[in-house]
């Protein structure tokens, strides 16, 4: 994974997870990599997976079952479409308009 600069990691990692989920490669009901295994994957410290995991709970996309790990919530898929939908709206757009990206027609 190479991470881009305007965004911070945790969410970088967070789209990493949500576009997981909206492929398919980890439908709903399924258990994600726990945090050490998604640490080492990605190469970053497992505190940042943990506060992508918090921050993906919060929003419904996944959830923790106590003593068995992090699974992809019920409604995972839809509420991981609405986070990236509402990602792009607020910070990828704007950026988009600001270089000038897009010609309004």
């Amino acid at each position: 994974m190479e991470f881009r600069e305007p965004q911070a990691i945790y969410r970088q990692i967070g789209d990493y997870i949500c576009e997981q989920i909206l492929r398919g490669s980890w439908p709903e009901g399924d258990r994600i990599p726990s945090i050490r295994e998604l640490a080492v994957e990605v190469e970053v410290n497992p505190n940042t997976v943990t506060r992508t995991y918090v921050h993906l709970q919060e929003r419904g996309i996944i959830s923790k079952q106590r003593g068995i790990g992090y699974f992809v919530a019920e409604n995972g898929f839809d509420e991981a479409r609405e986070h990236q939908r509402r990602d792009f709206v607020e910070h990828e757009l704007p950026r988009i308009f600001e270089r000038g990206e897009v010609a309004i027609v």
